[in-house]
């Protein structure tokens, strides 16, 4: 597999930093120790300047390439995120979680490492003009780091013209890319229903307002939204992952909570689908007696690729893997990334990276592959060496 040399001489150090990451895992914004390595690395590496505690924990590293310490210089803009999940870990890995209940099952410590294998090959070589600058941020799973980054100004004060991010894709062969331009992850929306019947005996169900009713009514209305509301080449997912009431068997609950998720590409379809849901809930809720309150939460936007950035993407994972390995038109999906807040800042592309046959992400059992990890690093690092060439 074709990776920059220099970058495979640290194959053994980034595994080595991927296995350390892999056992202090941290949530959301609080990522003290994450962020602590990562700063300490980036200091041994040169980096020119390293900006701390961005949206809490988060952190941006600016290289300089050939004639160009200025700050207002070209910047092309690499992302990793950092955070981890609060799933209890099943590896049996002899690196595993440290921090009980808490586990990197997406992959995050493997995405910080490929950046952090690219900051070292970066600092060292220095074979670009402009800068670089490597955003490790916190809070990808929960909250949207990314938004925060954003909105804490890191596109205009170091001047990012451009940013990319990768991400690993289990069950997609190892070391093989897979992107599309334009759309590629959806929008993801929740939406919180509240009810509020009367409870009783479970014998007298007459003399009650049963919410437990009320919320299979609605449940089952809602799938009506994507079958009768919607047209059926318009992306759409709206799931019911929840539904909480109830303790004994012969009381009838007081009150029911409905919870669920929203996919959507087009704003339109959102729309839609917000109204619909109100009226169905409002509807149901009379048709049963109950009072039910819609909380609907607006997420994530769609991750939306820059088609030009995607195309230069394209030719450097290209360069890396071998252009039959490389998947350009891959399609879009449903699942959702926060990384589509930076992408509404600036173009540039989201790439997947095949890990192989494994666990799937947010599974127990997952762990990053890391014989991946200097592919990552090689394709951040020549991005930025094809998009700023040195003269």
């Amino acid at each position: 597999m074709p990776v920059v040399n220099r970058i495979a001489d640290y194959a053994e150090d980034m595994t080595a930093w991927r296995q350390h990451l892999h056992q202090i895992p941290e949530l959301a914004l609080d990522l003290p120790k994450t962020a602590a390595f990562v700063a300490e690395r980036l200091r041994d590496f040169g980096v020119d300047e390293l900006h701390e505690g961005i949206a809490k924990t988060g952190i941006v590293a600016i290289i300089n390439g050939q004639e160009s310490s200025a700050a207002d210089a070209p910047c092309i803009g690499l992302r990793a995120d950092m955070d981890a999940l609060p799933i209890p870990e099943e590896t049996s890995a002899a690196y595993a979680s440290t921090h009980a209940g808490n586990m990197h099952a997406c992959g995050h410590d493997g995405h910080t490492t490929m950046l952090l294998g690219a900051a070292k090959y970066l600092a060292e070589t220095r074979n670009f003009k402009g800068r670089v600058a490597l955003i490790f941020q916190p809070a990808e799973e929960a909250i949207g780091g990314a938004r925060i980054m954003v909105e804490e100004g890191i596109m205009e004060r170091f001047n990012i013209g451009e940013v990319y991010a990768l991400h690993n894709a289990p069950g997609l062969p190892e070391g093989h890319f897979m992107t599309t331009p334009g759309p590629l992850m959806a929008a993801v929306d929740s939406f919180h229903i509240h009810i509020q019947g009367v409870g009783g005996h479970g014998a007298m169900p007459h003399e009650t307002r049963d919410p437990v009713m009320a919320a299979c009514g609605i449940a089952q209305a809602i799938q009506t939204i994507v079958s009768r509301n919607h047209y059926a080449l318009d992306d759409l997912v709206v799931s019911v992952t929840q539904i909480h009431t109830g303790t004994v068997d012969n009381v009838v609950p007081d009150t029911a909570y409905i919870n669920g998720t929203v996919r959507t590409f087009d704003p339109r379809v959102q729309e839609m689908v917000i109204r619909r849901m109100g009226e169905i809930v409002a509807g149901q809720a009379a048709s049963y007696g109950v009072e039910a309150e819609l909380d609907y939460e607006i997420g994530y936007p769609a991750t939306i690729n820059d088609a030009a950035k995607t195309d230069f993407a394209v030719s450097v994972a290209a360069e890396i893997a071998g252009a039959e390995h490389v998947e350009a038109e891959a399609g879009r999906e449903m699942g959702a990334e926060d990384f589509s807040y930076m992408l509404q800042a600036r173009p540039g592309a989201y790439l997947f990276l095949g890990q192989g046959n494994s666990a799937g992400l947010h599974h127990p059992k997952y762990d990053f592959n890391d014989d991946i990890a200097p592919v990552g690093a090689s394709f951040f690092a020549r991005l930025v060496e094809k998009a700023q060439p040195a003269s």
